[in-house]
């Protein structure tokens, strides 16, 4: 099983990097829906904050510059997402992808975090927040498993920390 540290971390940049304040946004990245997160480096908090459903590129990086824009993150984190017992995903490529996409288009640190069983951890925290109906849930999914994403990374980090 690898390492949840370093998986939660790019090759070219240590946690320390991270500034111990600032807004943070995470990724549940999906072929028809990528959830979004926000997080604060100060609190170690992270927040369900909406689903895009666009699937096209040009749609899905404007909405996400808007988001960029109005929360002003200092890093991004996008969930990665393998089997249980650590091989690849069909989706891990796309996913590596997506965060050299973000990487490149707007030039912030970008981490990548094990996703392992986060849209079951938010099915389930959803379902127990009184969310019944799996169409009722479906809207909301992804944003939540984007949350616990998110969370996992900031408390990966708080655990590093000195």
């Amino acid at each position: 099983m690898p390492d949840a540290a370093a998986a939660a971390r790019p090759a070219t940049l240590a946690p320390a990097a991270l500034p111990a304040r600032g807004t943070l946004l995470g990724f549940d990245f999906g072929l028809a829906r990528i959830g979004i997160a926000s997080g604060e480096l100060e609190t170690g908090q992270a927040s369900a904050l909406t689903t895009l459903h666009a699937e096209a590129n040009d749609e899905r990086f404007a909405a996400i510059a808007r988001l960029i824009a109005e929360w002003r993150p200092v890093a991004l984190v996008v969930g990665l997402p393998t089997h249980l017992d650590g091989r690849e995903h069909e989706l891990t490529a796309r996913c590596r992808r997506f965060a050299n996409q973000l990487h490149g288009r707007f030039a912030l640190p970008v981490f990548t975090a094990d996703e392992r069983l986060s849209s079951v951890a938010a099915e389930a925290e959803l379902a127990a927040a009184g969310r019944q109906g799996w169409r009722e849930r479906k809207a909301v999914v992804d944003a939540a498993a984007a949350r616990i994403i998110l969370q996992t990374f900031l408390d990966t980090r708080r655990h590093e920390r000195p």
